[in-house]
């Protein structure tokens, strides 16, 4: 039962790092493209399992709901 806790607790910072990157990134844009999402994620040094996350992302431009379901993110 501990693993589970351990768990739940090393995602949420993850998941918080996420959700400001996405939040300053979309302050004042609809879309966004992965290039630029990336972009900003490696400038904020956010952890390498995230990185990977936004990289494996299609090229395109996202919404901030598309790129918080896509990534797991709790905006939208």
């Amino acid at each position: 039962m501990t693993d589970d806790a351990d768990a739940s607790v090393a995602g949420e910072p993850d998941t918080q790092a996420l959700d400001d990157l996405l939040d300053d990134i979309f302050r004042a844009q609809e879309r966004v493209t992965q290039a630029e999402i990336y972009r900003r994620a490696v400038a904020a040094e956010l952890p390498p399992d995230l990185l990977a996350r936004i990289d494996a992302l299609p090229e395109g431009e996202y919404s901030v709901d598309e790129a918080s379901d896509l990534l797991g993110g709790s905006i939208g």
